[in-house]
């Protein structure tokens, strides 16, 4: 058997990097990036592509297997005209046309707990509740959604991952119990990934990625049903004695 040949956009990410550092060695991977390089590729490719530009995209799906779809403007302050358009609006419409035009078998696409995070703390989110964005860039992972669901209708294999609040040494200094609750490590985060490629028969699948946390502002439980995702951390353990004795944090 052949590993699986992969397009990684985002690759320069911090869920493309936790991605490749531990599973990469299971596929090829042409791992795209914008302007930021990859200290240390190994084997794989590396390209540079603007997700704006369709014949960009055209030539970066040629040959591939499946697409992680990672690269966005990350930041829910975004300006929609200044960035979010290109970036997060034309960049996955333009990702999932390269990708059915180039024959891809599947796509797999980050969306965000952003998308949803508009309910009330003591609500559990369930991906077959309605959206509820609370800003500009929640709304356009929203139209992510909605696109993936479109062109699954048409035929391509597509796996969206609301994904939570993900492992960086920044988001260790701004611990609360809201974020612990939609917490996911890099571990976990690129556990799901592989479950996502390995999966076989997905049509259309909506899932949340956060890790095993004690308490889930995200149901992982379709997640765990539907591509065998089996996390293995809980921030509640890992974070929990670090808040300990600070009534500011519980707070938040």
């Amino acid at each position: 058997m052949t590993n699986k040949c992969i397009l990684v956009t985002g690759a320069a990410g911090r869920i493309g990097t936790a991605f490749r550092q531990h599973v990469g060695d299971r596929y090829d991977l042409r791992l795209a990036i914008r302007h930021r390089g990859i200290e240390d590729p190994g084997p794989h490719e590396v390209i540079s592509l603007d997700i704006a530009d369709l014949d960009a995209c055209r030539t970066a799906c040629r040959g591939v297997d499946m697409v992680i779809h990672l690269a966005a403007d990350p930041s829910p302050q975004a300006d929609f005209y200044g960035s979010l358009l290109d970036n997060n609006i034309k960049g996955p419409y333009n990702i999932l046309q390269a990708a059915q035009e180039e024959g891809c078998q599947r796509v797999i696409l980050a969306s965000s707990v952003q998308a949803v995070d508009g309910y009330p703390l003591d609500v559990q989110v369930r991906p077959d509740m309605p959206v509820w964005p609370t800003n500009l860039y929640g709304a356009a992972k929203c139209f992510t959604e909605a696109l993936a669901r479109c062109f699954a209708s048409q035929g391509l294999s597509c796996v969206v991952i609301r994904v939570g609040s993900f492992d960086t040494e920044r988001m260790r200094t701004l611990l609360s119990p809201h974020r612990l609750s939609k917490y996911i490590t890099a571990r976990d985060m690129s556990r799901l990934l592989v479950q996502c490629i390995e999966t076989p028969d997905i049509e259309f699948a909506l899932l949340h990625g956060i890790s095993n946390n004690r308490f889930k502002r995200l149901d992982i439980s379709s997640a765990c049903e539907l591509v065998g995702y089996a996390p293995e951390d809980d921030a509640f353990q890992m974070f929990g004695p670090v808040m300990t004795g600070n009534d500011d944090l519980w707070k938040r």
